[in-house]
């Protein structure tokens, strides 16, 4: 990456904040919608519930608020994917790759746009972890927003690289809902990993997904869960590659 694409970088990416800021309905439903489903979860739930041996949550809502948090960076990432094939319908993507601007800036402002925006959004949620009782302290909510951050990064990754390859919202959400809804919900953000089926639990620590919603959980309790930290790094990591050999390697 060249010092020279640094002010377009900077600019494109204010311009995807910008974007989202104007867009009231966008920030309702990607905040309201795992808000609710907490809530009818949470609730109907609520006596069903037993917590792992160990496990800082006592409640049902407590052990979903990290599955909440993800789902919620999940759903504001992929919408920022989205706005790639907007921009390429609209022309501006073909505007941005002709000038001279190098080519990772039209990769990057729209991930470091994305990740931004679904890590702040999710952040807004995070007080819920001292009402629900979890000891996370400051270093646990430092730790929350730095897994938020990698899950935004390694999803915002995954979902550029898909928009650059169809050509249609509605495939791309096809596409997304088929990929990412699975990984969702065997991450161990709706049951806990050390209940599920044995059959079930291979493919949970299968799951990429499945080692950040760890991290969460872990940085909640305010415990640190090295394998988990590794894992989550590894996937942010891979989202970024993803997105910049795709992107990058193709005019």
């Amino acid at each position: 990456m060249s010092a020279a694409g640094f002010h377009p970088f900077v600019r494109l990416t204010a311009r995807e904040l910008v974007r989202f800021v104007r867009q009231p309905s966008r920030i309702v439903a990607t905040v309201g919608t795992p808000v609710l489903l907490w809530l009818l979860l949470g609730s109907g739930f609520a006596r069903s519930f037993a917590p792992p041996s160990g496990h800082a949550a006592t409640t049902y809502a407590a052990f979903l608020l990290p599955g909440v948090l993800t789902v919620s960076v999940m759903f504001t990432a992929i919408l920022g994917a989205i706005s790639l094939i907007d921009d390429r319908h609209a022309g501006f993507l073909q505007s941005v790759l002709v000038s001279p601007a190098p080519r990772w800036v039209a990769w990057g402002s729209k991930l470091a746009g994305s990740a931004a925006v679904a890590t702040a959004q999710a952040a807004l949620l995070l007080p819920a972890a001292a009402i629900l009782g979890l000891p996370a302290g400051a270093t646990g909510h430092l730790g929350a927003l730095a897994a938020l951050a990698c899950i935004a990064a390694g999803v915002a990754g995954l979902g550029l690289a898909l928009a650059w390859r169809v050509d249609s919202v509605q495939g791309f959400h096809g596409v997304m809902n088929l990929l990412l809804m699975p990984m969702w919900l065997l991450s161990g953000s709706i049951f806990p990993l050390e209940g599920a089926s044995g059959w079930l639990r291979v493919v949970m620590l299968a799951n990429p997904m499945t080692w950040p919603t760890r991290a969460l959980h872990a940085s909640l309790a305010g415990v640190f869960d090295p394998i988990a930290w590794v894992a989550t790094i590894l996937f942010a990591a891979a989202g970024i590659a993803l997105a910049a050999s795709t992107i990058g390697s193709r005019r």
